[in-house]
């Protein structure tokens, strides 16, 4: 099968990278916590950007945020957000910088007093993706009861940049929901990975 053939979500063009990205990895559900919260991470810094701009600064985010360890990330002081600051790898914004040092102790406290940030956000889907039956991009919703739910227990937490909209792309990328278009390939994919 070629990206020609295939029928694919829209929002993904024809770029490698993003093909690659849809084909592989959004809509599928994740419960590993670190990869959870390296993706919140992610989500936060594409704010007012498109995810590509991300997708091609992923590896840079790895190995600029110590492999998104929640542990160190927690520990760092102004010396570290002054030299992350001058990482061209990354989106060098100050706020969105400190939110993830902001957001790793958050973590820290949910695995404390949960034991889990996995078993946490599946918790607000009762530990199964909601499956979608979208049949175009145009009636994907920005944001939902769910995300504004999540948003506001994770802002309790003292997480920043996890607003209902970007909780609800964050829901959609690591399988909480599943929103491939229903003419997608990967829609039956992804709806099957949750009958387990």
């Amino acid at each position: 099968m070629t990206i020609e053939t295939i029928k694919r979500c829209t929002w993904c063009g024809d770029d490698p990278l993003y093909v690659l990205y849809h084909d592989e990895e959004w809509g599928v559900p994740e419960y590993d916590d670190q990869r959870l919260f390296a993706k919140l991470i992610l989500d936060g810094a594409q704010a007012g950007l498109s995810w590509i701009t991300i997708l091609r600064k992923r590896d840079n985010y790895w190995q600029a945020f110590d492999n998104f360890d929640p542990e160190k990330i927690a520990r760092y002081n102004d010396a570290k957000i002054a030299e992350l600051l001058q990482n061209p790898g990354i989106i060098r914004n100050r706020l969105k910088v400190q939110s993830a040092v902001k957001n790793a102790r958050g973590y820290l406290e949910i695995m404390e007093k949960e034991g889990s940030f996995s078993t946490f956000l599946w918790e607000f889907v009762d530990g199964r993706p909601v499956q979608n039956n979208w049949r175009s991009l145009r009636e994907v919703p920005a944001e939902t009861a769910v995300s504004h739910k999540i948003s506001k227990a994770l802002k309790q937490y003292g997480f920043s940049f996890v607003g209902p909209t970007i909780v609800y792309a964050y829901m959609q990328a690591v399988g909480l929901c599943n929103d491939h278009v229903v003419d997608c390939f990967r829609h039956a994919e992804c709806k099957a990975l949750a009958n387990w």
